[in-house]
């Protein structure tokens, strides 16, 4: 295997697998509604993210690098969906509700990976290292193949972790517990952003 794509593989999977807005929704989700309603998160995500890195390769990047400024508005737009819906976590009753229905959808996870400040930056970096201008297309695909698999890998991962989890959840306040701490963890990220 080429070094490079070692250390594409490697990069992807360390910005894909740590904590981050998208990761933990999923966690919440499979942990409150099961895997099975958890799937449209992962294919939101996964979809999403994939669309967003080759829309970067051959359109946005040279936009980003021309109006540095929408980077930031991305951060603010971005930023205040992700306290949209650490309060929509936190209000959650989950499967105790009579309405067990998940209140995070497909689209909204699709539409987000395009405001989500952790995932463009990754997208960028890994873009602007690993996309060569004299092996350009071959280059392209081979980001795209890697950050899409990493994107349903790590959304899939915590999407079982946070099933795992359910399992010892024995009464309502643990479970409000981990519903806010998926929501402080998505406050967390926003912070992160900013400094």
């Amino acid at each position: 295997m080429h070094p490079e794509l070692l250390l594409l593989i490697g990069i992807s999977f360390s910005m894909g697998f740590t904590p981050g807005p998208n990761n933990a929704v999923a966690s919440y989700s499979a942990f409150n509604f099961g895997f099975k309603k958890t799937l449209p998160i992962i294919f939101g995500v996964g979809l999403g993210y994939t669309v967003l890195v080759i829309l970067l390769i051959f359109a946005l990047i040279s936009v980003f690098q021309k109006y540095p400024f929408l980077q930031e508005i991305i951060k603010i737009l971005g930023s205040i969906f992700l306290i949209y819906l650490a309060y929509k976590i936190s209000f959650s009753k989950g499967k105790s509700s009579s309405s067990p229905e998940n209140p995070v959808k497909f689209y909204e996870t699709f539409f987000f990976q395009f405001i989500n400040p952790k995932g463009v930056m990754a997208g960028i970096t890994l873009i602007s290292k690993f996309v060569i201008q004299e092996d350009y297309m071959n280059s392209a695909i081979t980001v795209i193949l890697v950050c899409g698999i990493t994107a349903f890998l790590s959304i899939t991962s915590w999407a079982i972790l946070g099933k795992f989890i359910r399992k010892f959840a024995t009464n309502y306040k643990f479970i409000k517990r981990f519903n806010y701490a998926m929501s402080i963890l998505l406050v967390a990220c926003v912070v992160t952003f900013y400094l």
